[in-house]
């Protein structure tokens, strides 16, 4: 059984304080909810430190948003695989589409992220997705096809089956419009058929496959309910902790 995971994408937000004030109430709800599923947040880099030493001897779990493929280096305004592991990262998120179009990371550089995260034992979550021309095209699933097919070169079926692949249409990301359940439904059962294609069933049925986009608490136990959804990965509604809740409570 794959069990669900929740993570929360804080993007460019939060200072030191209100981290503090999200993650505290974040553990708080959690201490008096039972919950099955697997819960991560990703701040950003500059409150990874704090938000590790909040957490700790919780079961929530911390991931970055980013990251290089050197484990050091003269790269200026870079952050290595080493320096999350030492913070107490177990999850970084590669690939995500505004790492795509504002900084113009290639489905080779995310396969060189993907390699170097496994080598230095962080689970990569893999955004994919496409564009709203893409999807009025009916493009849809050749270019995610393409994107698996790049990002995932190289690996191998043990690898792939530990990570997490996050379903992204970059239409349905911070606009307020979400994918139906059932279009989301429907790609992350064609990203699992094309993770069979590359690798084998029993890795396609290991690896978790999220949703993410204007996912809220209104919305996602229809979105969570999909055979194929292991989970979502929150923007928006992960930077306050009633709103994470309602998700993970879905």
């Amino acid at each position: 059984m794959r069990k669900q995971i929740i993570a929360g994408n804080w993007k460019m937000h939060t200072n030191l304080a209100e981290a503090t004030i999200l993650v505290e109430g974040l553990k708080e709800a959690l201490a008096s909810t039972a919950v099955d599923r697997e819960v991560v947040v990703c701040p950003p880099f500059t409150g990874l430190s704090t938000v590790a030493d909040l957490i700790d001897e919780t079961s929530i779990g911390l991931g970055a948003q980013n990251m290089y493929f050197e484990p050091s280096g003269a790269f200026t305004g870079e952050v290595s695989p080493l320096m999350l592991t030492d913070i107490g990262c177990h999850y970084v998120i590669l690939g995500h589409s505004e790492r795509r179009q504002y900084f113009g990371e290639s489905d080779a550089l995310i396969n060189q992220k993907i390699k170097a995260a496994f080598t230095y034992d962080l689970v990569p979550i893999l955004c994919v997705g496409e564009s709203l021309a893409q999807r009025e095209a009916n493009e849809t699933q050749a270019f995610i096809d393409s994107q698996l097919t790049a990002a995932l070169a190289d690996l191998t079926a043990t690898q792939v089956s530990q990570m997490v692949i996050a379903y992204e249409p970059i239409w349905a990301i911070g606009t307020g419009k979400t994918a139906t359940a059932a279009q989301a439904g429907e790609v992350c059962t064609a990203i699992r058929a094309k993770v069979a294609n590359l690798f084998d069933q029993a890795t396609a049925d290991s690896v978790r496959i999220q949703y993410g986009g204007s996912v809220k608490g209104s919305n996602a136990q229809e979105i969570l309910s999909q055979p194929d959804i292991d989970g979502a990965l929150v923007g928006g509604a992960a930077l306050k902790a009633e709103d994470f809740m309602a998700i993970i409570t879905a």
